[in-house]
């Protein structure tokens, strides 16, 4: 019985003298045959191991631990909706009323106008492919709320700029997150009246990475770069705030805050504070440049506990910070709340007319005044330290926090992203390491 074995034609030379197309179909025939010749003798015919055996060519394709694609669940593979000129779904408020949990969004690169949507789907991806997707509101609102409103869990937004969102109460926003989790990547805000405003929830997340909230549409005090409400977490890295107006750059009430390699500079803006925790929480806030512009509309540069201790847990850890303060009378860095149980600032660089006078049972270690001379380019926002500074190395180690440590493993690099510090290089004060 052949049962069994690979089906060969005889001969040394017999399988060069059959061509492929008829190889094909010998070996079609004998497999068929020899199934036949099987059934009812209790073996298992070729046919019967044909429709579980993957070939080669299969098995190379498939990743480890994925079965053959005849035995994928409906539930293994994603559904994808792609939107754009000349595909099925041409508007982001289509592919919202389409999508179901799990969807992944493509959107072609261009200009949607008047294109709103919201969001309340599970596990959704939006993407941008072959470029920028521009979200330019031209006077429409979702909800009157802002350009996109979000309320699902496991929302990520990849490649999108939101611009121009205005309501009727003057608080439109590019992205107005309200349930669910938000992670947002390399997108940018524009003349928005809010870049960003999250609701207050204290089960949302939000994560931020690699994104700019530019300049912002004049307004009466609400108009924010950023504004997160009273949410669980919030994470930002990797990101540049910029030319506010009479709002913060980046505000937050969250409870827990890891603002890790930034650049929160105000340069010709009138915002607020550049950064703020108006409740407290926890805030880590390592590595990142913040400049307060000469005609600001307060003179604080980070401000914590302003509007009321809320919650339990109240520290501030400002690790490897560059602060510059451009103010012409001189600004304030920190405006700290008392009742905080633990205030940390270690390895801070301040720059500008007045230095940091010590608050009660804060923490102060290896922070240093220094004038713009200090850096290699101010003017150009380079504030690295001088190769020939002499406060190259004398940073110190400044622990760990929850299982996060706080020595900076990268910086901001501009426009929008960050770098590794290099293994071996001198561990220095501010934000910048190289």
């Amino acid at each position: 019985m052949l049962q069994g074995h690979a089906w060969r034609p005889a001969g040394p030379n017999a399988a060069a003298d059959i061509q492929p197309e008829r190889r094909a179909l010998l070996n079609a025939f004998m497999t068929a045959w020899l199934g036949r010749a099987a059934v009812g003798t209790g073996g298992t015919s070729l046919v019967g191991l044909a429709g579980l055996v993957p070939t080669q060519a299969q098995a190379r394709s498939q990743p480890p631990g994925r079965s053959s694609d005849s035995q994928r669940g409906p539930s293994d593979e994603r559904p994808i909706l792609r939107v754009g000129p000349g595909q099925r779904l041409t508007t982001l408020a289509a592919a919202a009323a389409e999508a179901r949990p799990g969807s992944i969004i493509e959107v072609a690169a261009g200009d949607y106008r008047a294109d709103v949507a919201t969001w309340t789907q599970d596990d959704l991806t939006l993407r941008a492919v072959g470029g920028r997707v521009r979200m330019l509101a031209s006077g429409a609102h979702a909800q009157g709320k802002g350009i996109f409103v979000c309320a699902g869990r496991r929302l990520s937004i990849t490649g999108f700029d939101f611009i121009g969102a205005r309501v009727p109460d003057r608080n439109g926003a590019g992205i107005r997150l309200e349930r669910g989790s938000l992670l947002i990547r390399d997108c940018r805000f524009e003349d928005n009246e809010n870049g960003l405003l999250a609701a207050n929830d204290p089960s949302i997340t939000l994560d931020i990475e690699r994104c700019e909230f530019g300049a912002i549409a004049p307004g009466e005090g609400r108009t924010h770069n950023c504004y997160v409400g009273s949410i669980g977490r919030l994470r930002v890295t990797g990101s540049y705030f910029h030319h506010g107006h009479t709002g913060h750059l980046l505000k937050s009430r969250a409870a827990v805050n890891h603002v890790f390699y930034n650049r929160l500079t105000d340069e010709t803006g009138r915002a607020s504070f550049e950064l703020e925790f108006p409740n407290g929480g926890l805030a880590l806030v390592v590595g990142n440049l913040i400049q307060q512009s000469a005609s600001t509309e307060n003179f604080h540069l980070v401000a914590y506990g302003s509007e009321g201790l809320v919650g339990p847990r109240h520290e501030l850890h400002l690790i490897n910070n560059t602060l510059v303060d451009l103010r012409p009378a001189g600004g304030v860095y920190l405006r700290m709340a008392p009742g905080a149980q633990q205030v940390r600032l270690i390895n801070n660089l301040l720059c500008g007319k007045r230095e940091l006078p010590p608050g009660p049972g804060w923490e102060q270690r290896q922070n240093y005044f220094v004038d713009r001379s200090a850096f290699v380019a101010p003017d150009r926002y380079d504030f690295a330290l001088r190769p020939d500074s002499p406060l190259l190395g004398r940073a110190v180690d400044p622990g760990v926090v929850d299982g996060q440590p706080l020595r900076p493993v990268a910086q901001y690099r501009h426009p929008c992203d960050t770098a590794p510090v290099p293994v071996g290089a001198p561990y220095s004060p501010g934000a910048m390491q190289v």
